[in-house]
């Protein structure tokens, strides 16, 4: 798969760090419409600590903060440098569905698209898949604003 994004460009759109930055590559970006980006799941993650010890289950909630995370990353990639100046808050999640464990060793597909959008406020539609088998899907909205 072809990088689009490593994880350098990455890091000049979004103000994660680790242990909190989801996305480690974007495969493709079509401003203004969809992006895919990849997570790879290791047994190093923090999370894993205590999601479950003995049987490490990647959590629903970092699943949706990695979809997120990539539609920060449309959103910032769709709009020029000036306009990219506020920070990206997350508004709400909507529809979240779970469908199987994401486990170590597994490579996260986060598949965006943006979907509506009015003023500083962006809805999307995310999915996470892996191994071409859906693992996770919602709605996300998200608002660009001024820093605090």
């Amino acid at each position: 798969m072809e990088t689009v994004y490593d994880i350098r460009k990455i890091m000049e759109l979004l103000p994660h760090r680790y242990p909190f930055i989801l996305v480690d590559r974007i495969i493709e970006v079509v401003p203004d419409e969809r992006i895919v980006g990849l997570k790879n799941v290791t047994i190093n993650e923090p999370f894993f600590q205590g999601h479950f010890p003995g049987t490490p289950v990647m959590p629903g909630v970092f699943i949706v903060e990695a979809m997120a995370q990539a539609g920060g990353i449309l959103v910032y990639a769709s709009r020029s440098e000036e306009e990219r100046k506020g920070l990206m808050y997350f508004m709400g999640i909507d529809k979240a569905r779970f469908r199987k464990p994401v486990v170590p060793g597994d490579q996260l597909v986060l598949e965006v698209i943006w979907t509506k959008r009015r003023g500083n406020v962006s809805k999307m539609f995310g999915k996470a898949t892996v191994d071409e088998t859906l693992v996770a899907e919602a709605e996300i909205l998200a608002m660009t604003g001024q820093e605090p």
